[in-house]
């Protein structure tokens, strides 16, 4: 399966790493490391050396609790790093919901639009329909990133999630943008207990229906601390495992933080031949 951005068909027979760029203060993993822009530029050139596919840079922390940053200051902290991403010849998203960023971002020539809220704030939908050129990412959230996960209750998350996820594709292609163009994204950790988590990895296959691409991510999350008892930053071995485990139930991008470990886990992956067992 092919995924079309705005500059790269995105052959998906292989899994694909995108490699994250956070420049904020105050993300959960590594917020305030790369806020200036020269570690953030370093950062990108970093993550393609380690093997990354798909750089995906953002401005907002969506952490419970985070302060919402004015958009001149999500501008000021993204678009150097953006333009500097741009021209390394890889794959490059925004990672935001707000029309102005997603704007500005299409007009620096961004292959793709990484949404947590899946264009639900007003405007964001119309801002990518306007350039239905570009690649997006619509992503499962339950609430807002303040309360998400404040006692999350589902009747069934894997049914909700995907009900979710079909209508904004349906919206999304109302709005001009063809399915050809879209990845969906579970939300892992967004509005969701441990165990909703690992219901949707167990039963991730289910979502494979919806007839798109999955880009998930595991990376470093909470619920793998849980599972584990490590501190947020001694979940690399979770997050590669977790990685794995979704590729292997027919992920086709995962998210991560470790790039080159990820990247190292994928080969062997595919050296013992389990990639050809996932796609039979």
């Amino acid at each position: 399966m092919d995924w079309q951005t705005t500059r790269f068909r995105i052959d998906l027979t292989r899994p694909r790493v995108m490699g994250i760029v956070n420049v904020t203060p105050d993300s959960f993993s590594d917020g305030g490391r790369y806020l200036s822009s020269d570690s953030a530029l370093a950062h990108c050139d970093r993550l393609l050396a380690e093997g990354a596919d798909i750089l995906d840079i953002g401005g907002e922390s969506t952490r419970p609790g985070a302060r919402v940053p004015a958009i001149h200051e999500e501008m000021d902290r993204v678009m150097p790093v953006l333009h500097h991403a741009l021209a390394l010849g890889a794959a490059v998203s925004i990672d935001t919901s707000r029309p102005e960023m997603i704007r500005a971002a299409l007009a620096a020539g961004v292959d793709f639009v990484n949404d947590v809220r899946a264009l639900r704030q007003p405007g964001a939908l119309e801002a990518v329909a306007e350039r239905p050129r570009c690649g997006v990412c619509l992503m499962h959230m339950r609430g807002e990133p303040g309360t998400m996960q404040t006692a999350p209750v589902y009747d069934d998350v894997v049914v909700e999630v995907r009900n979710f996820l079909r209508e904004r594709v349906r919206a999304l292609a109302d709005a001009g943008v063809e399915r050809e163009r879209v990845v969906l994204d579970p939300g892992i950790g967004f509005g969701k207990t441990p165990e909703h988590n690992w219901t949707l990895m167990q039963r991730q296959h289910e979502l494979l229906s919806l007839g798109r691409p999955l880009l998930v991510g595991w990376s470093r999350k909470s619920a793998l601390g849980a599972l584990t008892g490590r501190p947020v930053d001694r979940r690399v071995a979770a997050s590669v495992a977790a990685a794995l485990a979704a590729v292997q139930r027919g992920a086709r991008i995962v998210r991560v933080h470790d790039v080159a470990a990820t990247v190292d886990a994928l080969a062997v992956w595919r050296e013992a031949g389990l990639g050809v067992q996932a796609q039979n």
